[in-house]
């Protein structure tokens, strides 16, 4: 792959996920209720910056949790689907999904299966460093760092500090 453009740099995904922090608890007038669910892996980094930052401003911890959506997903094959989560209470909780890059909304419907089957949560609402379109399912952030309009032969590729050493988004072409 050959690198296109970097996207965003490291003071950039800070401010994008202050901003994403903000407006959560704007819009669930604070922490009560809130569950964070960061998607494995990346999503989960991303996840635990943004549970840091609610209760930083809102002085709540609110719920966290990770979720592994590789038993949910329809594009790999697998045996019979199993429950492999962290227990966490979802019923009548306000969930805040979160993902690194939103492409074809595939993640996003197996990480939703996967919550519920855990429960019937109140609403889940789902937050993204990057949307770069492409959607094949009915799906849309309600909370978005940046849009990145892409073509089908380009990768969006997250880099944070836990798994690569360093924090940026980058375009590559295939």
């Amino acid at each position: 792959m050959q690198q296109k453009a970097e996207i965003m740099d490291r003071d950039a995904i800070n401010r994008a996920l202050i901003r994403i922090s903000h407006e959560i608890t704007e819009k669930n007038s604070g922490a009560d209720d809130l569950v964070i669910v960061g998607i494995k892996r990346r999503g989960a980094t991303l996840a635990r910056y943004i549970y840091e930052k609610i209760y930083e401003i809102e002085g709540v911890k609110p719920v966290y949790a990770e979720l592994d959506t590789s038993d949910y997903r329809d594009d790999i094959v697998r045996g019979e689907r199993k429950l492999h989560q962290p227990v966490i209470e979802v019923t009548g909780k306000n969930i805040i999904l979160v993902d690194d890059v939103m492409f074809t909304g595939r993640t996003v419907r197996a990480a939703i299966d996967c919550l519920m089957d855990m429960g019937r949560p109140k609403c889940i609402r789902l937050a993204v460093l990057v949307d770069r379109g492409h959607r094949e399912l009915p799906f849309r952030a309600d909370y978005v760092g940046k849009n990145v309009p892409t073509s089908l032969d380009e990768v969006v590729k997250v880099y944070t500090d836990e798994f690569d050493g360093e924090q940026r988004v980058v375009l590559y072409k295939k």
